[in-house]
């Protein structure tokens, strides 16, 4: 199934969807397109917060959009892996049995999974800017985002013995 049809199927039901992720089996390759797409796609939100906060506080937008370019997508990978593993040790405390593999496939695709409503908080904050939108929109993307990586964690694992 093509990305944008999982993500929206990941919606309705995001232990299905996981499932099926793993079933195709421990690839790493796929686990780093994953991520690498959804820090992509953050990088991307980024852009209207920073043109609006370049234009109201006279700055270069180019150095903006540089810093966001390194820390999206080239730090925060790095981040993420040890994000990954280190859940997968809390979750071996916990009791579970998930892979490292499968831990961290389960952050990189609720990060991904989230990254539609990321791209709506990025326009509510370059559009509108701070509020209760943006703060709304950015609960959102929070629920919708804990409860996919929860969700594919109990189904890596998590719980059972």
């Amino acid at each position: 199934m093509p990305v944008t049809t999982d993500i929206v199927a990941a919606y309705r039901g995001p232990r299905t969807v996981f499932r099926r992720l793993l079933a195709m089996g421990a690839n790493e390759g796929r686990a780093l397109a994953i991520l690498m797409a959804g820090c992509a796609i953050f990088f991307v939100s980024e852009w209207p917060r920073l043109a609006r906060e370049a234009h109201l506080t006279g700055q270069e937008l180019n150095p903006l959009l540089g810093g966001a370019l390194l820390g999206w997508i080239f730090i925060a990978p790095l981040i993420f892996y040890a994000i990954g593993t280190l859940s997968q040790l809390v979750l071996r405390l916990m009791g579970g049995r998930a892979s490292t593999y499968a831990t961290r496939l389960a952050l990189f695709w609720a990060w991904l999974v989230a990254g539609p409503i990321k791209l709506l908080h990025g326009l509510v904050a370059g559009f509108i800017g701070p509020g209760p939108g943006l703060t709304a929109v950015g609960a959102i993307w929070l629920v919708a985002f804990l409860w996919v990586w929860l969700s594919d964690l109990r189904e890596a694992g998590w719980g059972q013995t």
